[in-house]
């Protein structure tokens, strides 16, 4: 048995942050990453943003590089299977044993898959480094891929695609692309703006199954009608990797449950990142997914970890890039809310508040400076009734 003063299991984004931010408290302690995919840690936005897009953004750029020293090392293609909390130690599936001093979960999430069509070599549901390389070998040269899902991956990897000289049918269930997170004029535009780059949209609908044939897929529709391209990418959302948390008896509720320190139950075991359920200083107890959320809290649990005695009172933002539109938002994007758009140009560079029972849940800020969050969480943080009055030019639009 190895036994560690520090034990992350996960290898994605998280775990690297922690590592840094452990090694600002304590420059000698061991620590071991234990991570299930093939590789390291990866900047993981990239894989469906910024490769595709940016020429000067290359592949050696991905790779997140924890705090390289002796007592530090990483585990790839191990994943763990059982948590003893009594003896402080993990089993992994290959039968070794690793102890702790304090353990961080940092497990993620698995992708959501469609029942009867496995993942293979032309059905891909978008997550890993591996991914992304078999996409690349797919896409070009005016092959035809589907995209299913209408939310950030399957929106990102589908403009992406399209921008690489291929044919693109994205099918996703809400009617207007967007609708169910933009007002209608916004969403109106989004939605136009994929048509006017040569996506085919199909909405209204859903995949409900699928076979693989030779060099295509063949995918059945909720209509009964068939769609058949070169290969299929899913980005239909994740489930967080909760398993050995339950197994080790700690509370879960949709997430690991953490306090505000980003600590279970048991004080010796930690969660961050889009597997913890924590309690947001301005929106309440949540489980986020996004990069923002990945990078603060990693940095903040490994100071914690590391002996500070610091809380985790940062409230995230998420953003999406796609074509000429960029948006960067805080809180809930519900188009069922009330909503008040503030546009200094038509459309080209806004706000967007969200508002339910006069308070506001929610901003969204588009080709904006990403400096004026900070205003937007302060917005969140005013629990006084709002209106169309008190919130036009409340933020600088630039």
């Amino acid at each position: 048995m190895q036994r560690h003063d520090y034990l992350i299991i996960g290898g994605g984004m998280v775990a690297a942050n922690a590592v840094n931010g452990i090694r600002e408290h304590d420059k000698t302690g061991s620590i071991a990453i234990l991570g299930a995919e093939p590789d390291g840690p990866v900047t993981r936005p990239a894989l469906s943003k910024k490769l595709w897009t940016d020429p000067e953004f290359t592949y050696d750029k991905i790779w997140m590089t924890p705090e390289e020293d002796e007592n530090t090392t990483l585990y790839t293609d191990m994943r763990v299977e059982r948590i003893d909390r009594d003896e402080k130690t993990v089993t992994t599936a290959s039968g070794e044993v690793h102890g702790y001093g304090r353990l961080l979960l940092a497990t993620g999430g698995a992708p959501v898959t469609l029942d009867g069509l496995p993942a293979g070599d032309r059905v891909l549901y978008f997550r890993t480094v591996r991914d992304y390389d078999r996409l690349r070998e797919l896409s070009g040269e005016q092959r035809h891929i589907v995209v299913v899902g209408g939310s950030y991956i399957g929106t990102e990897i589908a403009a992406a695609l399209v921008q690489n000289e291929t044919q693109v049918t994205l099918v996703y269930p809400e009617e207007v692309l967007g609708g169910k997170m933009f007002p209608p004029s916004l969403a109106s535009r989004y939605h136009q703006t994929y048509l006017d780059q040569g996506v085919k949209l199909l909405g209204s609908r859903r995949v409900e199954g699928g076979r693989v044939n030779g060099d295509h897929v063949i995918l059945t529709l909720d209509n009964d009608s068939t769609l058949e391209a070169d290969a299929v990418v899913f980005g239909l959302g994740v489930t967080p990797n909760v398993e050995i948390a339950e197994q080790a008896g700690l509370e879960v509720d949709g997430g690991v449950v953490v306090n505000e320190q980003l600590r279970t139950a048991d004080e010796h075991i930690f969660a961050a990142g889009d597997v913890a359920c924590y309690p947001d200083r301005i929106l309440g107890r949540r489980r986020i997914e996004h990069v923002d959320h990945a990078n603060q809290s990693g940095v903040t649990v490994g100071h914690i970890m590391a002996g500070s005695n610091e809380t985790y009172d940062h409230t995230p933002y998420f953003y999406s890039t796609v074509f000429d539109m960029a948006y960067k938002a805080v809180g809930t994007l519900d188009s069922s809310f009330e909503t008040i758009e503030d546009w200094a140009t038509p459309q080209e560079q806004g706000v967007v508040y969200y508002l339910d029972n006069g308070r506001v849940q929610g901003v969204l800020q588009l080709n904006m400076d990403p400096d004026k969050l900070a205003e937007a969480r302060r917005i969140l943080a005013d629990t006084s009734e709002q209106s169309e009055e008190t919130l036009v030019g409340r933020i600088e639009i630039s």
